[in-house]
């Protein structure tokens, strides 16, 4: 091997190596998708169709990667997060007063919502192995991450957040290899689109549990705290792309364990993946799945009173991030609540349907405000979306509009 091959092959070896390491604003925003609702519907997805509809999980990635970029790619050009855009988009008073409230309501109520059933997926993890009430662990949970939000640092949360991204990863991935499932049935339910009788609810729910609106908001000003340069782009793409397909792995990985050893069961909980599992692991089966719920639990509770904060304080343009009181008092305020709904055992069915009925209307509505932003000339210059990107986001927010339809329905369908 001559001197210029082995030089070549170590500035490949650096540029691997320099990609994994930008890796910070898109583990955030994988962490915040992967939680119990993820790990919970992929399971009832493997156990009731197979591999199936595994296609459903690489379409939610393509999506969330096309999103999130345009999401990444503002915050870096512009160093304005999407809340902040949005509020200088509009310039007609009555048009930017709506747009800005239907953003603080959706997504604030939404996040309150969802709060207490992340604190009690957390807290399934632990109950697991000690078979402490769920509603007594919680709390303590809660109250960890209120502290760790009044910090204010966003270099702990982002540590934080690979770490559990690196501990879901090694536990559902080592899961799925373990119990050896068919190859071809695999390849073939993840690229050859399906949809089996009655499996229409549960393609739109895996979709739906990846494509997270907050996560828009969350990313475009996260992303300004390690980039500010237009020469940073193609690192926070990188991060963008390696992040969520990471994360896609994951929500694959558990649909295709589940599909593997629980083919035609009913599935009560997530928790019911490590009976099956015990052939292959043993007492470890328990350990294995516990710490993966728990580390899937922790990184959406973290990211549920961080999404409603920062949607909030960027769309009124409160300055600091992190560390302006009003944005810790938003954070502060959504894990109270989670903190006292989860420690009473209220079930939260009513307002769940509400946040599933506001985010029906959020989703597609925030992929447009989004699209119509990243069209913006005088605010991108010539990193503007390009036709391609505007084409395949125009097919992304039909789709998005088409779920977030359906998933409306079916909540005020339920309600009634």
């Amino acid at each position: 091997m001559t001197a210029d091959m082995v030089s070549a092959n170590l500035v490949k070896k650096k540029g691997l190596l320099a990609k994994i390491k930008a890796m910070g604003p898109g583990a955030i925003i994988t962490a915040s998708f992967i939680g119990p609702g993820t790990v919970t519907t992929a399971t009832r997805a493997g156990a009731g169709f197979g591999y199936a509809i595994l296609w459903a999980v690489v379409f939610s990635i393509i999506a969330t990667i096309v999103l999130q970029e345009m999401s990444a790619r503002l915050g870096v050009i512009t160093q304005k997060g999407l809340g902040e855009a949005i509020h200088d988009q509009f310039k007609q008073p009555l048009l930017k007063f709506a747009s800005i409230w239907l953003v603080i309501i959706s997504i604030g109520v939404g996040c309150a919502a969802y709060i207490s059933g992340d604190l009690m997926g957390t807290s399934l993890g632990i109950s697991t192995l000690t078979s402490i009430p769920a509603n007594v662990v919680s709390p303590f949970i809660g109250v960890a991450i209120l502290f760790l939000g009044l910090s204010g640092s966003y270099k702990l949360i982002e540590k934080l957040m690979i770490t559990l991204v690196v501990i879901m990863s090694l536990t559902f991935i080592t899961t799925m290899i373990v119990v050896k499932p068919d190859l071809g049935a695999v390849f073939s339910g993840a690229f050859v689109p399906s949809m089996p009788a009655g499996s229409i609810i549960m393609i739109i729910a895996l979709v739906g549990t990846t494509v997270v609106p907050y996560n828009f908001f969350i990313h475009s000003s996260m992303v300004q705290e390690r980039w500010t340069q237009a020469s940073d782009l193609k690192e926070a793409r990188w991060d963008t792309i390696i992040s969520i397909c990471v994360g896609g792995l994951i929500t694959a990985a558990v649909l295709i364990t589940a599909g593997t050893t629980m083919y035609g069961m009913e599935v009560n909980s997530v928790a019911d993946l490590s009976y099956q599992l015990e052939p292959l692991f043993g007492s470890w089966a328990k350990v294995f799945i516990a710490i993966g719920i728990f580390a899937a639990g922790f990184s959406s509770a973290i990211a549920s009173p961080l999404g409603a904060a920062v949607a909030i304080s960027s769309v009124m343009k409160w300055e600091n991030g992190m560390k302006n009181k009003k944005f810790k008092m938003v954070f502060a305020s959504v894990i109270i609540i989670g903190i006292i709904t989860s420690a009473i055992g209220f079930s939260p069915m009513d307002v769940l349907l509400m946040a599933q009925a506001l985010n029906g209307i959020l989703l597609p509505v925030v992929a447009i405000f989004l699209f119509v932003i990243m069209n913006n000339k005088k605010l991108l210059g010539d990193k503007r979306n390009s036709v391609l990107l505007n084409i395949i986001g125009a097919v992304v927010i039909l789709i998005a509009t088409f779920l977030g339809g359906y998933s409306l329905l079916d909540a005020i369908q339920t309600y009634l």
